[in-house]
């Protein structure tokens, strides 16, 4: 995924409160660390946290929870406590996703004319080998639906903004199920609005490439 906002601009357009630190990056992979919003005493507020669910209670050294699947988000053990009370806004400009073709992997870009799309996240904090709280979190993803089903089977669930408050609510679900319904629903509204474009097969090489660069996001002619 990527984020072209600052975090002026992410206060703005999400309407949060608070302070937070971060510049735009053209390319967010797995264990890099994101803006993620949260509802903290009855307001937005944004921090940073590391991509890779990690409750508190997980062991150490495990693979990180890039994704939770939302037909089984509730119900999943790693995840359907989060579900259920710690669920956060994973701000994007759009993300990446993969072409497998004859020499190699095609990437694309997939975004909508939104300023930002907002993922359905989870987030869970732990204690690190020196006794400090890091955040973490992981997205929320479906059946891809639209556009972006043309280029893999699984997207993001991007949320409508009437339901921003509802999901970074920090009360307990009373009704899983409704709350799954009104994902499915608002999800495929956003997903209607999705377009891909094929990108430089430079952001391929993540080790390696400028995060700060934005002609990594410039359409190409195959």
């Amino acid at each position: 995924m990527l984020g072209t906002s600052t975090s002026t601009d992410l206060l703005f357009e999400f309407d949060a409160g608070g302070e937070f630190e971060w510049q735009p990056a053209y390319s967010i992979a797995p264990t890099n660390s994101a803006p993620i919003l949260r509802q903290h005493d009855g307001e937005r507020e944004f921090e940073l946290a590391k991509w890779g669910l990690r409750p508190s209670w997980a062991k150490a050294g495990g693979p990180p929870r890039i994704n939770a699947r939302l037909e089984t988000v509730a119900t999943n053990g790693l995840f359907r406590g989060a579900f259920a009370g710690s669920r956060c806004i994973v701000p994007m400009s759009g993300y990446y996703e993969w072409e497998e073709v004859e020499d190699g992997k095609q990437p694309y870009f997939i975004s909508s004319p939104a300023p930002a799309l907002a993922a359905a996240g989870l987030h869970a904090a732990y204690k690190d080998e020196h006794d400090e709280w890091r955040s973490t979190f992981t997205i929320i993803t479906r059946e891809a639906r639209d556009a972006s089903g043309e280029i893999h089977d699984r997207m993001p669930v991007f949320l409508e903004p009437e339901m921003f408050d509802r999901w970074i609510s920090a009360e307990k679900l009373d009704d899983k199920d409704a709350m799954l319904h009104e994902l499915e629903e608002t999800s495929a509204a956003v997903a209607a609005t999705i377009t891909t474009r094929p990108v430089s097969r430079v952001v391929n090489n993540v080790r390696k490439l400028d995060r700060t660069d934005a002609s990594l996001i410039e359409p190409i002619t195959l």
